[in-house]
Formats: structure tokens, sequence, C-alpha cells
């Protein structure tokens, strides 16, 4: 797929099991998905949230299906807060919500802001 080109972002929203709040440090989960996100190829605009859920701004290679890059990262993710000492586990699914280039400034100010909301 060398000459495929793609440009669909995608806002994605995830929460702790029963919106606990299980997370005890955001920042570093941010930088660790941010981390998981750049091994897989997926560009991470934006990542944020509170103690109970996660937002991301993220653009998915076009060879990466969504439900798999989100499986991916949810899972590791939650493996990495548990290896950390926390018992911990996210809710089932999530929320994926088409972007357009437009609209990509706000919705990372969106991003930035969760604690205020």
């Amino acid at each position: 797929m060398s000459h495929t080109h793609a440009s669909v972002l995608v806002h994605c929203v995830f929460s702790t099991k029963s919106r606990l709040p299980l997370i005890k440090e955001p920042e570093l989960l941010w930088r660790y998905l941010a981390a998981l996100a750049k091994d897989r190829k997926i560009h991470l605009f934006a990542a944020g949230g509170t103690a109970n859920h996660v937002h991301l701004l993220m653009s998915v290679p076009p060879a990466l299906c969504l439900a798999t890059a989100m499986r991916e990262l949810k899972a590791h993710s939650s493996r990495w807060i548990r290896e950390h000492g926390y018992r911990f586990a996210w809710q089932e699914g999530y929320g994926a919500f088409s972007v357009s280039l437009a609209q990509r400034q706000k919705v990372i100010d969106y991003i930035g802001s969760q604690e205020e909301h």
C-alpha cells in the first residue's frame, strides 16, 4: 500500500470499568498511549481525559482497522496500569467520532481541557 494515502481523523473516547476513578496518573497514561500509538504507526494528535476516561484524537493508517487499533491500545494500556500495582479494567467498547481537518484544533483544545468539563 505504498501509494495509499488517507487523512481520517477520529476522536475516540473510552472509560474505566463502571466509570470509577481508576486512572491515578493520567499524564503517564497519555504518554504511554502515545508510545503505543507510535509503535503502531498511529498518528496521535492529542491524548487527555480524567481519572475515569480517556480521549484520543488520532489518525489510523489505512492498513489498520479502527477496532483493532482500539483493542490494542486498550489491552496494552490496561496491562501496563496493572503492572504498576493498580487494580484496573477498561469498560467494554468505545466511542469513535470522525473529525474534519477544519475542526482538528477545536477537538485538540477540547481534549486538553477535560479537567474543566
